[in-house]
């Protein structure tokens, strides 16, 4: 890591309007694997490393959760082959991983609709939950067979059993109750969405928790994000007024 780069996380550190909570949709893969004619996977695996920079610098800087968009409910229509060397891939990356994670005293979590991972992939998965639990620095959490309109009916599935079973009445049913039902309800909103490859969509990622979220918007291809195109996200969030949908002052 360059000095240039050390002094900038090191200026980051303590900071006023640091963002809490960053969610990053990791987009831009596959486009970098085509332009150097290279196959879809290569790209996914190109892409651990932007991963494992992000996850130093935001514990360096003192970011308490990082949630990254790894696998998306839609991402199971791919080609089967694709999504085969994916899962294949994921469990090699956790076993590799998680050794530096503990070290660095991240908890790892994982939300989505986690039962339709392969047996072996949820297994690795849960190894490795497990494995960093007790740590209590950066909450990472992956976004597997995730979508956030899934999410959301889920969550509404479980408020229906509730009602049915006379836990709760309809009548008193409201945001919070609903926050509760979610895949993690300890999840804070992101304060910061980033998104790579520079298109403007959420892609059913967070439906529910980023109606307030500042949103990032970079041209670098996820292979290819650095630390300085974090922190250059960050420094933008800090120039940002939240309003919540009030009048600005």
């Amino acid at each position: 890591m360059s000095n240039d780069l050390d002094a900038e996380i090191e200026s980051l550190k303590g900071a006023e309007n640091l963002p809490r909570h960053i969610a990053v949709i990791m987009d831009g893969n596959g486009r970098w694997a085509k332009k150097r004619r290279l196959p879809r996977l290569a790209g996914h695996r190109a892409g651990t490393e932007p991963v494992r920079k992000c996850v130093r610098a935001s514990a360096r800087i003192g970011i308490e959760y990082l949630t990254l968009y790894t696998f998306s409910l839609e991402n199971w229509s791919r080609p089967k082959a694709e999504v085969t060397g994916l899962m294949v891939f994921l469990e090699e990356v956790l076993r590799r991983e998680t050794l530096e994670l503990d070290e660095n005293g991240v908890r790892l979590n994982a939300i989505g609709r986690l039962d339709l991972l392969p047996r072996a992939t949820r297994s690795a998965l849960d190894r490795s939950i497990e494995k960093l639990s007790k740590n209590r620095g950066l909450v990472l959490t992956l976004a597997l067979s995730y979508g956030g309109r899934a999410e959301i009916v889920d969550a509404a599935r479980r408020l229906c059993n509730d009602v049915a079973s006379g836990e709760i009445r309809t009548q008193d049913i409201d945001e919070e109750h609903f926050r509760e039902k979610l895949y993690d309800p300890s999840l804070p909103d992101p304060d910061l969405l980033v998104r790579t490859s520079g298109e403007l969509r959420i892609s059913n990622f967070l439906l529910w928790q980023i109606a307030y979220t500042e949103i990032w918007v970079t041209d670098v291809l996820w292979p290819d994000f650095t630390e300085t195109d974090l922190i250059a996200g960050i420094r933008a969030y800090q120039g940002r007024e939240r309003r919540y949908g009030l009048h600005s002052t």
